[in-house]
């Protein structure tokens, strides 16, 4: 597993090229990152950093969270995330991650919270097909039977029925990396990535 960085989703547009093709790209604010906390094999059992992101209030984490940055001298983080990398020793306490961690052509997996739909039923949810429309048919949008008779008398956990739909934890893989502005800490992805703008996104 290599080194990610945690990110705001800015929004999408699109980028042209010479000969006029248009790509859909996302603009992520990546970082910079604070690494919060290493961990060895030595003690932990694996090799891990892990990284601080969004400077923010203290009134708005917890004691053990503020105790958490005090020790190390570091300014309250909103949002923490571990990654685990093949070796910590070129890392230290408080170093900064920024996008120069990626290059341009890269493949990256984008993960986060996807929109949330709220409560959708069979077709749009699992794309059930509909029953038919005619006259005297009393099974449009349902979802039809759910169980069986007798043997075994229920239904089955884990059955597609309705529900909430989206705002769940979503990766989307092999992201291609367009542009990086190491100025602004941009990042620009050809394609989507999950949820909305200002969503928290975690690209490695």
């Amino acid at each position: 597993m290599s080194l990610g960085i945690l990110g705001t989703k800015l929004g999408m547009t699109q980028i042209f090229d010479e000969s006029g093709f248009a790509t859909p790209v996302t603009v992520i604010k990546a970082g910079p990152c604070v690494v919060t906390q290493i961990k060895s094999r030595e003690k932990e059992g694996y090799d891990a950093i892990q990284l601080g992101y969004a400077e923010t209030s203290e009134k708005k984490l917890s004691k053990p969270e503020l105790g958490h940055f005090h020790k190390l001298n570091l300014p309250a983080l909103k949002h923490l995330k571990e990654y685990k990398v093949p070796s910590v020793d070129k890392f230290k306490i408080a170093d900064k991650i920024s996008v120069n961690i990626f290059t341009i052509g890269q493949l990256v997996s984008v993960s986060g919270k996807s929109i949330g739909k709220g409560f959708a039923g069979t077709i749009k949810r699992y794309n059930f097909t509909r029953g038919p429309m005619t006259h005297g048919s009393k099974n449009h949008r349902e979802p039809g039977s759910i169980g069986q008779g007798t043997t075994p008398g229920r239904v089955f956990p884990g059955k597609k029925m309705a529900g909430r739909l989206g705002g769940g934890q979503t990766t989307i893989k092999n992201l291609q990396v367009i542009y990086i502005n190491t100025e602004n800490n941009l990042l620009v992805l050809k394609g989507a990535v999950p949820g909305k703008a200002g969503n928290l996104l975690s690209v490695k």
